[in-house]
């Protein structure tokens, strides 16, 4: 029995695209993007602004919740967290911040797969810790480390973060988009277990963290590379 399935609610992700590369106003870009989507999947005027209606009233509070763990971070990080993190992580000797970012890695990628997602993140974990660890590491080695490679860890750490949990929570079986995928495909009569979905994750989050373990070394390269053309630069 073939089923049709109407691809063109996928008009809202271009619109996302097109609004943030040309850097407008996110809030506009999102509810342009809902307006395509709502009006591609033939709803109504109605019913789309009563939905858009509700996903503010859900997520009024979001404010609050983000402002609240970054006035701790602050606090933390003026009583000397980013300076306890280098110091500790420069005690281990065989550490490098390919090496640490790849064991971040892998913590991330496993707790993603099992929805925690709330262990880590940009401004309460790779900020305040991993990146500090990670320049850390870095320094014990080099302890003339550059700007430009400070700037390439703290993006690299970033990085991490990003590749663990995106591709981590796809393997989680109650993820919001293994659901959303499941009720679109039940809406157009295909049967799917969500844990089969799950499951397909897996090798996609397996490759991710091959391939981004493997970028993690070369960064140890990268840097060892730079240093090394810093000191001959400077005795020359």
């Amino acid at each position: 029995m073939n089923h049709t399935v109407n691809l063109w609610p996928l008009l809202g992700v271009a619109v996302i695209v097109l609004g943030f590369a040309l850097r407008a106003h996110p809030v506009l870009v999102v509810i342009a993007a809902c307006a395509v989507t709502g009006f591609a999947a033939a709803m109504d005027v109605g019913h789309l602004l009563a939905v858009l209606g509700a996903a503010f009233i859900k997520t009024r509070n979001l404010p609050l919740i983000l402002l609240l763990p970054l006035a701790a971070i602050g606090l933390l990080e003026r009583y000397g967290l980013k300076e306890h993190a280098q110091a500790s992580i420069a005690r281990i000797k065989s550490a490098t911040t390919g090496r640490l970012l790849i064991v971040y890695l892998a913590i991330r990628e496993i707790s993603a797969a099992f929805g925690l997602t709330s262990i880590g993140g940009h401004p309460n974990m790779v900020r305040p810790l991993i990146a500090p660890m990670a320049e850390g590491a870095a320094e014990n080695r080099y302890p003339a480390l550059t700007d430009p490679l400070r700037h390439r860890i703290r993006a690299m750490s970033a990085a991490t973060d990003n590749v663990g949990l995106f591709f981590g929570e796809d393997v989680f079986v109650a993820f919001g988009a293994i659901v959303l995928m499941q009720t679109i495909l039940r809406g157009e009569g295909i049967e799917v277990d969500p844990l089969h979905i799950a499951m397909w994750g897996i090798p996609t989050a397996v490759t991710a963290f091959i391939i981004h373990s493997w970028r993690l070394h070369r960064l140890d390269a990268h840097i060892a590379r730079a240093m090394m053309k810093s000191v001959k630069g400077g005795q020359a």
